[in-house]
C-alpha cells in the first residue's frame, strides 16, 4: 500500500466514525486489535467508541495532522465538543472544550492492529 492509499483508507476510516457506521467499522479495524497495549479486539474497540459516543454527542474526529508511511500513520486528531459528564475523570458536564489527540497507528492487511493514542488531557483542565 503507497502513502497515499493508506492516507485515503485513514480519512474513510474517520468519516466511518464521523458517521457512527458501526456495521462498517470491520473494514478498517482488525478483528484482534490492540489499544494502548490493551486486547480489545473489533468488538471492544467498537463498544469504546460507541461509548464515547454516548458520552459525547457532538463528537468529531477532525484531522489536524496526517503522515502516512506504511504501515503506520501518525495523526493528531482535533476536538470541539461537549461530554455531558465525567470526561477523563474531569467533571466537565456539558461544557464545551477543545483538545488534540496524538495517535499512532499500526496496519495490516489494510486493517488498523495497534493503536497508540494519548489525548491533551492538560488542556482540558486549562478550560476547566
Amino acid at each position: 500500500m503507497t502513502r497515499n492509499d493508506l492516507a485515503d483508507l485513514y480519512r474513510a476510516y474517520i468519516a466511518c466514525l464521523n458517521r457512527q457506521d458501526w456495521p462498517s467499522l470491520g473494514r478498517f479495524v482488525h478483528d484482534d486489535v490492540v489499544h494502548n497495549a490493551r486486547s480489545l479486539g473489533l468488538s471492544g474497540y467498537r463498544a469504546m467508541l460507541e461509548r464515547d459516543f454516548r458520552e459525547i454527542p457532538d463528537l468529531r474526529f477532525d484531522i489536524a495532522l496526517l503522515i502516512a508511511d506504511p504501515p503506520c500513520i501518525a495523526a493528531r486528531l482535533q476536538f470541539d465538543c461537549t461530554p455531558v459528564g465525567t470526561f477523563l475523570g474531569l467533571a466537565v458536564n456539558g461544557r464545551r472544550v477543545s483538545f488534540s489527540e496524538n495517535v499512532f497507528y499500526e496496519f495490516g492487511n489494510d486493517r488498523i492492529r495497534q493503536v497508540w493514542s494519548v489525548i491533551d488531557k492538560a488542556a482540558i483542565e486549562a478550560q476547566l
